[in-house]
This record gives structure tokens, sequence and C-alpha cells, in this order.
């Protein structure tokens, strides 16, 4: 799917449009539409320890249980409450934290339990960028050092020397080569997210995870840097899975998008038909909270504001069956007892819900709601 084209005054990036790489300054780009990354059953669970023995009484289910692909040249969104497990979920895929379970391949390889050793080349097709542009930065190294660093851990000489190299990449997210001896503390943050971008694209990375990369942004500054990396996507031929909680962010970049909920996935599918016929009532709920400037727009579009009772559930109990179904207007007595599964019922659209919008139920004939019969969604 075509991404909206940018406004005349967003932003365009400067310098060559060629990736770096070892020798030649290229990188091989994967083929479109295949899948470069493959997540099956992936699961992170932290142990709650309690005494002078650290003795584990529980464990907060982080990520429990995700089933997803990424293809090759796509945007995948990531969005959900905060606490849902999008920033585990991206930490695990990238390989810096240890899954307690399922499976990720990368490019048909197994990477799951990696070493350190064996994920060395690894780190080269795999970047991320970080939520916090202030924290992420070595504020005693300057950033010539900084976006340096990946050339010197993987031991590559880029041609024309590391400093050009620097510099070259400095003009690609849109600084000056002459801000190569400066210090982090001397630029704005949206400054210091794009000293963080040219540190991820140092070793022409084929995926790219970014955390939250505009939350800490200003909003004038977040469609710059939004438009960086849509740019930077076209130039280099990159691949992304962008997390965030801002729906809006999420429509401009992505071409899929996951919704998660509680350390599960709850949809996915295309942009265009999450926004348009969203089929999960979480889903329908966040889309229903996204403001609208305009009170005659709002009116038109018809729009019912949902406002979902309680609070998420604690990850270290959830909720039994559809977890969920404590916050749903729509749940019945087999949403309480039996998990639903991320099927498909549309092409190309998975959802995980007994009762979905625009689509027949996945279990009719249950149709009494809790709230109706009393029943404690507890």
């Amino acid at each position: 799917m075509t991404k909206p084209e940018k406004s005349p005054g967003s932003e365009q990036t400067a310098g060559s449009t060629t990736a770096p790489g070892e020798s030649t300054g290229t990188a091989a780009e994967p083929r479109q539409g295949e899948p470069l990354l493959k997540v099956s059953g992936l699961k992170k669970h932290f142990p709650v320890t309690k005494g002078l023995f650290k003795r584990q009484v529980g464990a907060v289910l982080a990520v429990d249980g995700l089933d997803f692909e990424v293809r090759a040249g796509e945007t995948l969104g990531v969005v959900g409450e905060s606490g849902c497990g999008k920033s585990t979920m991206g930490r695990l895929i990238t390989r810096l934290l240890e899954p307690t379970g399922g499976s990720i391949e990368f490019e048909g390889t197994d990477i799951t339990h990696l070493g350190v050793r064996g994920m060395r080349p690894m780190r080269r097709d795999v970047q991320m960028i970080f939520q916090d542009p202030y924290s992420s930065l070595n504020p005693r190294h300057t950033v010539g050092a900084i976006v340096s660093a990946p050339f010197k851990l993987q031991g590559v000489q880029p041609e024309g020397g590391v400093k050009k190299e620097v510099q070259r990449l400095l003009e690609v997210v849109g600084l000056s080569p002459e801000h190569y001896n400066r210090y982090p503390h001397e630029f704005s943050g949206g400054q210091r997210q794009r000293i963080g971008i040219a540190r991820a694209l140092a070793l022409s990375p084929k995926l790219v995870v970014a955390d939250e990369p505009v939350s800490a942004l200003d909003v004038s500054i977040q469609a710059q840097v939004v438009n960086l990396l849509d740019d930077l996507q076209e130039e280099l031929g990159l691949t992304y899975v962008i997390i965030a909680h801002d729906l809006s962010v999420i429509r401009h970049v992505s071409d899929r998008i996951a919704v998660m909920y509680l350390g599960k996935i709850v949809e996915l599918t295309d942009r265009q038909s999450l926004y348009d016929t969203p089929m999960h009532p979480y889903t329908r709920a966040l889309l229903s909270a996204v403001p609208v400037p305009d009170p005659r727009r709002k009116a038109a579009d018809g729009r019912e504001r949902i406002l979902l009772q309680g609070d998420v559930p604690s990850p270290m109990n959830p909720p039994s069956g559809c977890r969920f179904h404590t916050r749903c207007w729509k749940a019945t007595e087999v949403c309480r007892t039996k998990e639903p599964p991320l099927v498909p019922l549309a092409a190309g659209h998975n959802v995980a819900c007994h009762h979905p919008e625009n689509a027949p139920d996945q279990e009719p004939g249950d149709t009494k709601l809790l709230r109706e019969a009393g029943v404690s969604k507890s």
C-alpha cells in the first residue's frame, strides 16, 4: 500500500541515496515482499522474587505468545496502551532481551538463543532506535564517536575512512557534517533523535526497530522525524517495526498494524482495513479516542466515544479467557472461559475475538452478556 505523500512543507533529507556498507557503501536490499522476520509463540516472563533467598513467587507476563511476520520493505506498526508489552517485544526481536519461549527467525535463521558471539554478525542487519534521545546517547562522547561506534565494534572500515562516512550519515539524517565534534548536550531533542537514527543506519541494517521514536519530541519536530524515517526507507530499502501509542503517527508510516493488549496481539491487518473496519472492540475503543479537531467533521463521521471501564489488569495475574473481557461491553461467558485465537476473519485481517465487530461471531449462540447476567468479570 502506498503511504501518504508528504506535504509541500515537509522536511527533505540531504546527502547520497546510497546506503553505507563495508567497502562499496552499498547494501544488498532484501527482495520486496518476502518474510524478513518471523516470530512464533514469543514469550517473555520476568520473574518476581521475594525474601532473602530471592524465592520466585510469580512472574510478569510482559509478552505472552506473539505470532507475526514482517516482510522485506514494509513497515509494521505496533500500538497499544502503556504496559501492553510493545517495548519488550521490540527488545526481544533485536535480542536485547532473552526470550522465555517461542522462536525468532531472521532471514530463515533462528536467532532465538544466539549468544553474544553468534549475534555479533546479526547486529549489522538488525538495529534499534530508542525512545529517549536524552538517555540513549553518551553525554561524554562526541557525535563522531557515537555514530562511529558500530564501525569499531564490528571491525568495519568504510571506504574513505570512518570520519568521512560518519559525516555523510549526518547529512543523510539532516544534520551538518560540522556537528562531528560536538556533544549531545549541544543539540535539541529532535537533533539528538537524528543522531540516534544515524547510529542505527551506520552498518546498513535490513531491519530497524523504532521504539516510540517521536514520543519524547515536540509535535512540530515529530512530523519532521516521521517524514525522515519515511524518506530513508524509500532511499535505503529499509524494513521497519515502529512501536508507538500515537495512532496518527502509526497511520502515517505503517503498511500493516498490530494492536497489542496485555502481552498479546488482538488484531493484525493492513492500515486501511484497521481504520475503516476495525474488528476487535479494543481497537474500536482506541480509534474512538483519537481527537478530531473539527467538531463538524466529528459529527459527520458519527463516531461514538467509547469509555472503557476499569483499569488494565495486572500482567502478573491476567484474566482467564480473553484478556480484554473485563473491560469489554460485548463480553459473554465464553469470553471469560475460553481464550480466542488470532485467526483471519477477512483477507489479511487477523483478529482474536469471540464477538468481533464487522464480522460473524467466532462463537455463535453465546449471546448472554456478562453485564446483563450479573456475572463478575474478574
